[in-house]
């Protein structure tokens, strides 16, 4: 009796040009946290394919496991795999097992977030605008010679063995 009013919702929604949204992605928001991965043996990787791990997913009113399995991989695309993700509620979100566009549109350093969003684009949990390892190496927080040290305190700003004050070319490591 409950099947009835879900298909004419269904068929519904179809009719309104909202046929995509019966097809969008599983989304469950759960209250409780998902159970440990179980482990997986990975397979050895396969020319054309992409191996989708294992993951929980919240079904009727407790967690399944489903195997991981091969998928074929697609041209321009890069798989996310699925985890879930506490949000600030408490609740939990199972987010991925999709197919992201690689390029300056895609998620380069594939932690989720769009590439125009990101303020952290290479993953190595410094922000873009004091990160050392911008293309730019100059600034109060750059670090021209990636030693660790930002040029503001670097005594030594190219890394070629002499101070910056005797140094005629503090900026080239290949002349003094």
């Amino acid at each position: 009796m409950q099947r009835k009013p879900l298909l004419a919702a269904a068929f519904a929604a179809a009719l309104m040009g909202f046929g995509a949204a019966v097809q969008a992605q599983y989304t469950a928001i759960v209250s409780s946290a998902p159970p440990a991965p179980r482990h997986e043996v990975v397979p050895a990787a396969r020319a054309g394919w992409v191996w989708a791990p294992g993951h929980y997913e919240w079904r009727g009113n407790e967690y399944a496991w489903v195997e991981g399995r091969w998928m074929r991989d697609r041209s321009g695309y890069e798989y996310r795999e699925p985890r879930w993700v506490q949000r600030a509620d408490g609740s939990w979100i199972l987010v991925g097992n999709t197919w992201e566009r690689r390029g300056p549109n895609g998620d380069r350093d594939g932690d989720g977030i769009a590439n125009r969003y990101d303020r952290d684009r290479d993953g190595d949990g410094i922000a873009n605008r004091y990160d050392n390892n911008r293309r730019n190496r100059t600034g109060p927080n750059a670090d021209f010679d990636r030693d660790g040290i930002a040029n503001r305190h670097d005594r030594d700003i190219d890394g070629d063995g002499v101070r910056n004050r005797r140094d005629q070319f503090p900026y080239n490591p290949r002349r003094s």
